[in-house]
């Protein structure tokens, strides 16, 4: 088979998996951050119309960490794939070596480290920036005057108010919780069977209407008192809690990789120098990573035909699970002072030479693994437990 001919077959074949994979880790991500986006809006009284701008916001964050993932899971279907029908076989019996046959998945590991350059470099920090401000618009734009069933909404002035159920509409409630808090100490607190929320019509004002229920007015160096109410309004400004956004840099998340090493070139920066560094080396190791995947990838998934795919993919995961964590728990202990910037760098260098390693052990004998072997060795083992205890004792009564 020609070489090029090899190299646009393999991307071909990569094409589908890595797309899919890309899509269904980053919505899996995106689902779980959604939900909790939601119940945040929820609660500050926010409309939830602001989920959609907040979600894209956060797209570029977690392609981040998708592309890795993504990447690794379709080089290893790939080759487990190709291996399973012989291709992998007749491509070394006509020449092509192991490494050869790498170069393509190595090639596309090198663009996708420029496309996670530009992520984490780029993208990522606006996104970030962009976030935050949709945040604080989406808390700004005031409270809605409706509420969600068993959640607390709390739009400011010391008002929070919650309903055991709703109506449709938001606005009804049953089993209604008021509570409010004045500046000078000065808590109320009243409970009703049913209430009604209505808008002002000059839109400014929402009118809560409770019946039958009871009120405790509690003020500093007083006691107590409970009243008993047949029907209580009173007024609140439809206007949510104050929070200005501030320009983007005061976070150092916040900053582009050109920003990070002009911060670090520059004497007068406000930004302690070891929170600098320790967020520019974790986008570099991260992204620079990216490109050695293929090594661990391609050995493992041609060890699937011989030991089943599971040993190979849990080992993947607890590498790759381990070298996220242990980025980012290095990074924030360098950004604290507590651990020297090098680490991050040194938790790089042992899984680039994991990665190598696993791949040179294999190319005399592809497929063939410290990992097989291993999961070989432990299956022997296990067989023979078994095969001892399933023995019947000599002498036994047949």
């Amino acid at each position: 088979m020609p070489r090029r001919k090899l190299d646009r077959y393999i991307l071909e074949q990569m094409t589908r998996p890595v797309l899919a994979a890309l899509l269904v880790t980053l919505v899996a991500q995106l689902l779980e951050r959604v939900l909790r986006i939601i119940q945040q809006l929820t609660e500050n009284g926010a409309h939830v119309g602001f989920v959609v701008q907040l979600a894209v916001n956060l797209v570029p964050y977690y392609l981040t960490f998708s592309l890795p993932a993504a990447f690794f899971i379709s080089i290893f279907l790939v080759v487990a794939r190709m291996g399973d029908g012989n291709e992998i076989d007749a491509i070394l019996a006509s020449g092509v070596s192991i490494s050869r046959f790498a170069a393509p998945f190595v090639g596309m590991g090198l663009v996708f480290m420029l496309l996670s350059l530009a992520l984490f470099g780029f993208l990522q920090p606006y996104g970030r920036y962009a976030y935050r401000a949709v945040l604080n618009a989406a808390i700004n734009a005031g409270w809605n005057a409706q509420l969600q069933p068993e959640v607390f909404v709390d739009p400011g002035h010391g008002f929070t108010i919650t309903a055991d159920r709703v109506s449709m509409s938001g606005r009804t409630l049953h089993g209604v919780f008021v509570r409010r808090v004045s500046p000078d100490g000065r808590e109320q607190i009243t409970t009703a069977t049913s209430g009604r929320l209505e808008v002002a019509p000059d839109g400014r004002l929402v009118n809560l209407t409770i019946d039958k229920g009871l009120h405790v007015d509690m003020a500093p160096g007083r006691r107590a008192q409970v009243l008993r109410i047949e029907n209580f309004s009173a007024s609140e400004p439809l206007k949510g809690v104050d929070v200005t956004t501030t320009p983007r840099g005061g976070d150092v998340r916040e900053l582009t990789l050109f920003e990070l090493s002009h911060e670090l070139r520059a004497k007068s920066s406000v930004i302690p120098r070891r929170a600098l560094e320790a967020e520019l080396f974790g986008r570099l190791v991260r992204s620079l990573s990216v490109p050695f995947l293929p090594l661990m990838a391609i050995p493992l998934g041609m060890a699937a035909k011989r030991g089943g795919r599971a040993p190979g993919l849990i080992l993947a995961g607890v590498l790759l699970i381990g070298f996220h964590h242990g980025v980012q728990l290095t990074q924030s202990l360098a950004a604290n002072g507590k651990l020297s910037t090098i680490v991050i760098w040194a938790i790089y260098a042992v899984f680039v030479g994991l990665c190598s390693w696993l791949f040179l052990s294999s190319l005399e004998r592809p497929g063939d693994t410290p990992i097989t072997r291993v999961v070989s060795s432990v299956g022997d083992l296990v067989h023979r437990i078994r095969d001892l205890f399933a023995r019947e004792p000599a002498g036994a009564a047949p």
